[in-house]
């Protein structure tokens, strides 16, 4: 494992933001949603996640998630993913989304 400079750490912009809307996104590879995210000050920002084995769409309004704001948007098929949703893989290589135990106000930096 390479190890990083206590810099490099600090390039990483990790914020929490609310999930506002969810759309399938039907012309990616793998399943996945296209996601609006209210990172409050800083604005709504638009990703692209692979999240649909353990999440339905309905149950992922409102739902506080934590991403990696300041990489380049990326383009995805006909999308452009503004931010990188974080989560960890199970077992069978689904994502868990990270989230924080309690509601915090979006925007709110991961240090």
């Amino acid at each position: 494992m390479e190890q990083i400079q206590w810099q490099d750490f600090e390039k990483i912009d990790i914020r929490v933001g609310t999930i506002i809307a969810v759309n399938p996104f039907e012309k990616a590879k793998k399943p996945a949603y296209q996601l609006q995210i209210d990172f409050g000050e800083i604005g709504i920002k638009k990703s692209s996640a692979q999240i649909t084995t353990h999440y339905a769409l309905e149950e992922l309004i409102n739902k506080q998630v934590i991403a990696v704001i300041n990489f380049p948007t990326k383009q995805i098929a006909n999308f452009y993913s503004e931010c990188l949703v974080l989560g960890v893989y199970d077992i069978n290589q689904a994502v868990i989304l990270l989230q924080p135990d309690c509601i915090v106000p979006n925007g709110s930096k991961i240090g």
